[in-house]
């Protein structure tokens, strides 16, 4: 019997199992019907926006065109009826022409007139509003046509967003079919079990075992996974940590490269200033030899220079003797340049005193000239006093003349205006006498008798 019943629970752990099984299948159908309906919601929603839209727009469209046709049609009555009642003028004016009795009539018209002018500014006023009206109704349609374009930009996400969750909903489909199909392979080979379960329950214990074997091995995989994962995880921020490095690297090496770049510069210019400095020195060696040589020939020049020197000793007392022959022979001929030069002394002072005077008779021209240029300038002065004042005054003119000019052309259109005035007046009354000779006819009966005039002023005492 305990064999039995061992067999019995182990015989018993399969079908939980296909309930569990059975129950996630239900949950994810009902997440499937969810996402559905949901999508089903949406579609709806996006499709009730748009026809609200489209609904305003047009009831906003026929609102805007009754408006602008009552406008119309009420401004054509009253042209219409403006028209009629000046042809009814114009006819009154003509029958007035000799009878006084519609002095009454034409009083009433006048009350008329006023009351159609009252309504007239009324209309106007309402027309007014109606603009008003129209201008925020465009306002409105403005927002409406905006408001639209933004649903329809968000419906148009919507549709992209369900689109891509059909495309989701679809792959997601497919694997609930590849999983009703696995969990129908399932059933069968459950039910295959179950039928043949009171022949294998050994095997199913052993079976059991095996799973539970299996079980701690997946538990066991689970955790290599996962640490597998962790290290990977490691290996991945390693990896960047690495990758950083080399950038940082690959860095310090573009860095390092444009240093020996400069390093060789300047070793190629350290180089250029030896290959300088080796040319400087054969120079100064062989500008060493040229002096040399130089020193040389200042020797030589020095020994030819003491021969000269001795030469010049001789030649200098022949030359001392000679220029003391010289000298007497000077000072006889200074002693006749002091003579000459007294004469020219006296020539000096008497042409000094020529020039004194011509300096007075200069300084007399000057001052005769400061006056007269004092006095031109003075004359200058009153010349440009008046010049500013002729300006002045022809700047006055000018101004006047444009005035006068104004006024001439403002008096010669309205002469134009009157004459043209004149003109219409000649041809309307050419007009009301060609229409009097012609409706006068032979005259009627005499009219009623018109209404008691007023009382006169009384006259002067006699």
């Amino acid at each position: 019997l305990g064999a039995g019943g061992g067999r019995g629970g182990g015989g018993l752990t399969p079908p939980s199992r296909r309930s569990g099984r059975a129950r996630s299948g239900c949950s994810r159908c009902q997440e499937n019907l969810s996402l559905q309906t949901a999508v089903k919601v949406l579609y709806v929603f996006s499709v009730l926006l748009i026809v609200a839209v489209t609904v305003l727009a047009a009831l906003v469209f026929k609102r805007v065109d009754s408006i602008s046709s009552d406008i119309g049609s009420a401004q054509t009555y009253y042209e219409k009826k403006i028209v009629s009642i000046q042809e009814d003028l114009q006819g009154l004016e003509e029958k007035t022409s000799g009878n006084c009795s519609l002095c009454h009539e034409m009083g009433q018209l006048g009350q008329e007139i006023a009351k159609l002018q009252g309504e007239l500014e009324e209309i106007q006023k309402m027309l007014l509003v109606q603009e008003i009206l129209l201008e925020r109704t465009a306002q409105t349609h403005d927002r409406l046509s905006s408001a639209n374009n933004r649903i329809t930009g968000q419906v148009d996400d919507c549709s992209f967003s369900v689109r891509q969750v059909n495309e989701s909903l679809g792959e997601f489909l497919t694997r609930v079919g590849g999983w009703r199909a696995v969990t129908s392979q399932l059933d069968a080979s459950l039910k295959g079990l179950a039928q043949e379960r009171y022949d294998v329950r050994a095997a199913v214990q052993q079976m059991n075992f095996t799973l539970g074997q299996t079980s701690d091995w997946i538990r066991l995989i689970r955790r290599k996974t996962d640490e597998e994962t962790l290290t990977l995880q490691k290996i991945v921020t390693e990896w960047q940590n690495y990758t950083r490095l080399f950038g940082g690297l690959r860095a310090a090496s573009s860095k390092t490269g444009e240093l020996v770049k400069s390093i060789q510069g300047s070793v190629g210019a350290a180089a250029r200033q030896v290959g300088q400095n080796s040319e400087s020195m054969h120079e100064l060696a062989l500008q060493v030899m040229g002096l040399q040589l130089q020193l040389d020939n200042i020797s030589s020049f020095l020994d030819d220079h003491e021969e000269n020197v001795n030469d010049l000793r001789y030649h200098n007392r022949y030359t001392q003797n000679r220029t003391a022959e010289r000298f007497e022979s000077l000072e006889g001929r200074m002693t006749s340049h002091e003579i000459e030069i007294s004469t020219i002394f006296a020539n000096v002072n008497a042409t000094d005193s020529h020039v004194h005077s011509m300096l007075r008779y200069l300084d007399d021209v000057r001052l005769s000239c400061t006056l007269g240029f004092h006095a031109h300038a003075e004359e200058l002065y009153y010349l440009n006093k008046s010049l500013g004042l002729l300006q002045g005054t022809a700047d006055l003119l000018r101004e006047r003349y444009g005035l006068l000019s104004a006024r001439l052309d403002f008096d010669i259109r309205n002469l134009s205006m009157l004459v043209e005035e004149m003109k219409a007046v000649d041809v309307r009354h050419g007009e009301m006498l060609k229409n009097i000779t012609v409706l006068r006819g032979v005259p009627g009966l005499p009219g009623p008798r018109g209404l008691k005039g007023d009382v006169g002023v009384k006259g002067p005492p006699g």
